[in-house]
């Protein structure tokens, strides 16, 4: 329905540049994760718990600034004012990253939350691929949550999965609709807040493997890209087919399939952070062994050439980073 309502109102994606898609397909797939996510959890749980309300409203507030975007983009400035006062509204709720046992506990997990809620949304730039890796992730984080005994943080990530999963029955290859920023802003807060509210009060190498495992796909393909327009002298900020998707199309693989590789190392990191919240591995050496896969995949994809040298280095890309 939201489609049809999507297509009518013309907030479609449309054909252009290096798009796959030919004819406009519509967005409002993010309306439909944000209302499967929220409703469900505000009916079966109420209000009683500060923290997932803070991590509920706040991520709504992104979302909504996402579905502007989606009609009419925003500035950086605006994106970047709103991500904080929503990230710091989180963060006032009692949710803080234990990184450092001080005071820049807090800072640090706002900036996390605002850096991984842009990261997850740069994610969604092929079909199938975010919702896939969303399905997966919040499963995982839903798992660790419920062994922790935080109930209505599990049933919020188990809320998400299952909208993701739904969603992505209408996103997979060839996509019939798109989620938009709505949809990934949405997402990446909530992933990000959850994680951080699930190490909060925790050590310090328990409190950075549970940020980077559940979010792990997401930090690799935002460091590839930013390495390798650095390299390359073109704009950071700006749009591209140089993410970890595009790159694992350039070597051969489906979109499709492209979209279950991304998901499975989703699935094996997520599991990796259960499996460290369960204490059943050595949470330092497991942190440290996550760092370095990540330099290391972050270096690999840079030997797959994904830019044109048609184009000039300083030459800003034209494509939009969904497609």
């Amino acid at each position: 329905m939201l489609g049809r309502l999507a297509l009518l109102w013309d907030i479609t994606d449309r054909p252009g540049g290096h798009k796959a898609h030919a004819q406009p397909v519509p967005y409002l797939g993010g309306v439909a994760i944000v209302l499967g996510t929220t409703l469900p959890i505000v009916v079966l749980a109420g209000f009683d718990d500060r923290q997932c309300i803070a991590i509920i409203l706040a991520a709504t507030a992104v979302a909504v600034l996402g579905l502007i975007d989606d009609l009419s983009p925003s500035s950086l400035h605006v994106r970047l004012t709103v991500e904080t006062m929503a990230a710091g509204g989180v963060v006032l709720s009692g949710v803080e990253a234990s990184i450092t046992g001080g005071w820049l506990d807090g800072p640090i997990t706002a900036l996390w939350i605002i850096v991984i809620t842009n990261s997850f949304n740069l994610l969604d730039n092929m079909d199938g691929s975010l919702g896939a890796i969303a399905t997966v992730s919040a499963a995982c984080l839903a798992a660790t949550a419920s062994l922790q005994g935080k109930s209505t943080l599990a049933l919020l990530l188990v809320t998400l999965a299952l909208a993701s999963l739904g969603f992505l029955r209408h996103n997979w290859a060839p996509a019939r609709v798109f989620m938009g920023d709505a949809g990934s802003l949405f997402i990446g807060f909530v992933m990000a807040s959850s994680a951080a509210l699930l190490v909060t009060g925790t050590s310090a190498e328990t409190g950075i493997a549970g940020l980077i495992l559940p979010t792990f796909v997401a930090i690799v393909d935002t460091g590839v890209v930013l390495v390798s327009r650095k390299r390359a002298g073109r704009p950071l900020l700006s749009g591209g087919t140089d993410h970890l998707s595009h790159r694992l199309r350039h070597l051969g693989l489906s979109t499709r399939l492209t979209a279950l590789t991304l998901a499975a190392v989703a699935a094996v990191a997520g599991t990796l952070g259960l499996l460290s919240a369960l204490r059943w591995t050595p949470v330092l050496t497991l942190t440290i062994a996550t760092v370095g896969v990540a330099f290391v995949l972050i270096g690999l994809a840079q030997r797959v050439h994904v830019y044109s040298s048609a184009l000039r280095p300083n030459h800003p890309s034209k494509i939009r980073e969904r497609r």
